[in-house]
């Protein structure tokens, strides 16, 4: 391996929601295959809100190896604000995101890396052959991720896994928010960046309980609506209400015209024609409010690019053998 290799810093983002039989796992899985490719790396585990010996766990890790950084929220506030607050405190040049339930192998953590030397900006794993329930997971799965690749374009199989590798930079001035986590390739496919894709084990989660289920399927639909919004029309949205503004004010305004024609010079009755009037009126009004919620927009969206610090989680307490001006070091 040489000396560039030798310098590259990985950190690793892993959250944790009440995994307290698979932690301590993980964590040698993850030091034996990270030891193995001889580079300085990081642990970053957030513990979400666990209410079981999570924090316990993760607390005896931090004291007894300086490669592990504990970042504790004080509620459970979901997997994607424990990844963002993972992304605002990593350090490394890459950083790999997995689950905490073992069901993502570490030593598959060489196949994410080696596409990043050959330039890509993001490397997804790819569940090739899933072991999960049809119902429950697999067939959700499936619609979501075709569902993903027509709205975005980005030619991938597995949007919703976590185990992904990105260069730090493409990650800098990211900000999620509900469930978009598993979309972030999409998120950042607008600004040009190279991803693709490598096959990774599916194994079955051996210990604890799945947090999963069909209760996130309707959450995973609205998500991607808001990634198609983000990807085509977060920077211009009154190309998006506007044109429908215009589509629904442009047929209430035809249908006024019509109605106005056959009265002058056709004897149309008002009265006959009065529900056809009533529609042309309240489509003209639905297309201003249409256009109106476009400027409106516009102005909104140029407020978030200006000041969007906002962050989707909060620190109860933060551990590292590196402490900086937020950090807490021991």
């Amino acid at each position: 391996m040489d000396e560039k290799d030798k310098n590259l810093k990985i950190s690793i983002v892993v959250p944790f929601y009440n995994e307290e039989d698979n932690i301590e796992e993980l964590y040698e899985k993850l030091t034996h295959v990270l030891n193995d490719l001889d580079v300085s790396y990081e642990l970053i585990f957030i513990d979400d809100g666990s209410t079981d010996r999570t924090h316990d766990i993760l607390m005896g890790l931090f004291d007894s190896d300086k490669t592990v950084k504990v970042i504790i929220l004080r509620k459970n506030f979901g997997q994607t604000a424990a990844l963002q607050a993972g992304f605002d405190h990593a350090k490394g040049e890459v950083i790999i995101t997995m689950d905490g339930d073992l069901q993502h192998d570490p030593e598959d953590i060489p196949k994410l890396l080696a596409p990043l030397e050959e330039g890509f900006d993001i490397v997804s794993g790819w569940r090739k052959e899933r072991k999960d329930h049809f119902l429950l997971r697999r067939f959700p799965s499936w619609v979501a991720n075709r569902i993903m690749r027509f709205l975005s374009g980005v030619k991938i199989h597995d949007f919703g896994t976590t185990f992904k590798a990105y260069r730090r930079d493409v990650l800098e001035g990211l900000r999620l928010y509900g469930e978009l986590h598993r979309f972030i390739p999409a998120l950042i496919s607008r600004t040009g960046v190279k991803i693709t894709e490598v096959p990774i084990k599916n194994v079955v989660r051996q210990k604890g309980k799945s947090k999963y289920g069909l209760s996130r399927v309707r959450r995973v639909l609205f998500d991607l609506m808001t990634v198609k919004f983000i990807i085509s029309f977060i920077d211009r949205p009154l190309q998006f209400f506007g044109l429908i503004g215009f589509v629904l004010g442009g047929i209430g305004f035809t249908i006024a015209l019509i109605m106005t024609v056959g009265f002058y010079f056709f004897e149309w009755s008002i009265r006959d024609n009065l529900g056809n009037l009533i529609l042309s009126v309240f489509l003209m009004i639905m297309g201003i409010q249409f256009v109106m919620t476009g400027l409106l927009a516009e102005i909104i969206s140029r407020i978030y690019f200006t000041t969007h610090e906002l962050r989707i989680y909060s620190v109860a307490e933060m551990k590292s053998h590196q402490p900086s001006g937020d950090e807490e070091g021991s």
